[in-house]
């Protein structure tokens, strides 16, 4: 249809780092601002016939970029190619995301999409949520992590009473095993990249799975779910930040004969449900501790952000 073809046409620059003296981090859902509940994934048709998926992404003092979808959400349709991109602000209590040749405007949850002034559809706030959230216990599970106590860790750190603060390390250590924990990532509107929600999940303590506000972004190795400086996530899953996400890990650790490393170590993840890599083997990336023989710990990374931990279980193989 011709509405939607000039709609897949917005290309629209990225909005500019914004330098603010009030920059703050909120930790506490129950504490953000009205620019979070314009934030978020948006889901619907247009056109009457295709479906799209939106992500709207919070860049402080009421500005947001965003992110639209031919087929849907990243993980939930989304075709792979074609993504447009917008920016915009609210005004009077109505969010517009423009460009030259079409427009939404977003309030109350809904963004109403229009190409040359013409309305063609609504785009609806969904909040997704993981498969594989609150697992509990399989039989034989190593609990590392349950709200009650932060004993299993060196440094172990509780914030809002049973939450766990990154910057940590087991006590116990794992060779071959299955990992699930989930994480929350604070929200930090006015910063940028590698200052936003940074932690890492070192798997062994060698192997970084970066933690990262990267709702919205690329998809880069040094981003969420991506294997530092080695592979970037098959798929960006990153849901926004205060949203608990899982990470559900499937580790098979390197092999050594007489010192020498014989087989890589690989792995299979899944971010929120959705495969971001798998059977990958594992090799060059920075850890906290250098590849070698025998078993490692977990260790969740602190890197001056506020990330928060819970549900940690492992199941050794």
């Amino acid at each position: 249809m011709k509405q939607l073809t000039i709609f897949s046409l917005l290309v629209l620059a990225a909005l500019p780092v914004l330098a603010d003296e009030n920059k703050h981090t909120i930790l506490d859902p129950g504490k953000v601002t009205s620019d979070y509940h314009v934030q978020g994934e948006y889901s619907g048709e247009l056109g009457g016939e295709q479906q799209y998926g939106m992500q709207i992404i919070a860049q402080g003092g009421d500005q947001f970029r965003a992110v639209v979808y031919p087929g849907g959400l990243p993980g939930a349709g989304y075709v792979g190619y074609g993504r447009i991109f917008g920016e915009g602000k609210t005004v009077d209590g109505i969010t517009r995301i423009s460009s030259d040749g079409g427009y939404a405007l977003i309030k109350d949850g809904i963004a109403e999409v229009f190409v040359d002034e013409n309305p063609v559809g609504e785009l609806k706030r969904v909040e997704r949520r993981s498969n594989s959230m609150g697992m509990k216990p399989p039989e034989g599970a190593v609990v590392l992590f349950d709200g009650s106590s932060a004993d299993g860790f060196k440094d172990g750190e509780l914030m809002f009473g049973n939450l766990l603060l990154a910057g940590c390390e087991s006590y116990e250590k794992f060779g071959d095993h299955l990992l699930h924990l989930e994480f929350r990532l604070p929200y930090e509107a006015y910063d940028r990249g590698q200052a936003r929600g940074n932690s890492g999940v070192y798997i062994q303590g060698r192997y970084e799975l970066q933690v990262l506000d990267s709702f919205g972004l690329e998809g880069e190795n040094n981003e969420c779910g991506g294997i530092y400086s080695v592979a970037r996530p098959q798929v960006n899953a990153c849901f926004p930040p205060l949203t608990w996400q899982t990470y559900d890990i499937d580790f098979k650790q390197a092999k050594y004969e007489n010192g020498k490393k014989t087989e890589s170590a690989r792995v299979t993840i899944h971010q929120n449900g959705i495969l971001i890599h798998k059977d990958l083997e594992l090799k060059g990336t920075p850890g906290k501790y250098p590849e070698e023989p025998g078993d490692g710990p977990l260790y969740l990374q602190g890197h001056g952000n506020q990330v928060l931990y819970r549900n940690i279980l492992v199941v050794r193989k």
